[in-house]
């Protein structure tokens, strides 16, 4: 069930997830993973052993670092590993067959723009990360702010900090009930009700709508070629 009083006034901003909501990188993540942890540990590591979708990358290292080698990492590992990850990850991200924009999104993007609406990142990813993965589909171009794996492991205090941003950006403060977030896992919709936003569901991902509704998304849609709530009438 959707809650419509969530969203009394027209969004100023649109805050996206990435992987599983505007691309697929068809892997290249968790092989990016595998190779960082066989170069340096001589272990080739499936993160999908030890972790979930919509954890922040630090989370998803760190903890299949404990798993895999039994103890907590040094800081210089840890250094060490994100290092090895993100200069493989572009390689990954670059010649994978599975890579795809989601449906909806090319033509989405510019609209929201167009519009005069901010778009920003929320991502469990590392700011490097997330950049990468949509560099392929040149799609960095439409996003100006965001918050990042990178900026917390706390996926509700990345997303305040993502509003914060976007805030700067208007050099004001804005009403977090302004802004929709939107993201395909459940920890998207926890986070962004967390931090005071509209969220919005879209089960492109591993999650269904059904799944979604229950994790508490104020609105649900199958895929991006719906249209986001609040915003039929900017567009027109």
């Amino acid at each position: 069930m959707t809650d419509s009083t969530r969203l009394t006034q027209p969004p100023l901003a649109v805050l996206f997830d990435v992987d599983g909501l505007l691309i697929s990188t068809g892997g290249a993540g968790t092989k990016a993973w595998r190779h960082a942890f066989e170069r340096l540990h001589g272990i080739p590591t499936d993160i999908g052993q030890f972790t979930e979708a919509g954890m922040t990358d630090p989370d998803v290292g760190r903890q299949t670092f404990v798993r895999v080698l039994g103890r907590e990492p040094t800081e210089r590992e840890m250094g060490r590993l994100f290092g090895a990850y993100l200069e493989r990850l572009t390689q990954e991200v670059e010649q994978s067959t599975g890579y795809r924009v989601m449906p909806g999104v090319e033509v989405l993007l510019p609209r929201l723009v167009d519009a005069g609406l901010l778009l920003g990142i929320v991502s469990g990813a590392m700011e490097a990360a997330a950049h990468i993965k949509l560099e392929r589909a040149r799609l960095n171009r439409f996003f100006s702010f965001g918050g990042y794996g990178s900026d917390s492991a706390d996926r509700v205090e990345l997303t305040r900090l993502a509003i914060e941003r976007c805030g700067r950006l208007h050099g004001h403060a804005l009403d977090p009930a302004r802004m929709l977030v939107v993201g395909d896992t459940p920890r998207d919709a926890e986070a962004g009700r967390g931090a005071g936003a509209v969220t919005v569901g879209v089960a492109t991902g591993k999650y269904t709508v059904e799944q979604l509704e229950a994790a508490g998304a104020d609105f649900v849609l199958a895929t991006l070629e719906s249209p986001l709530p609040g915003i039929e009438a900017l567009l027109r």
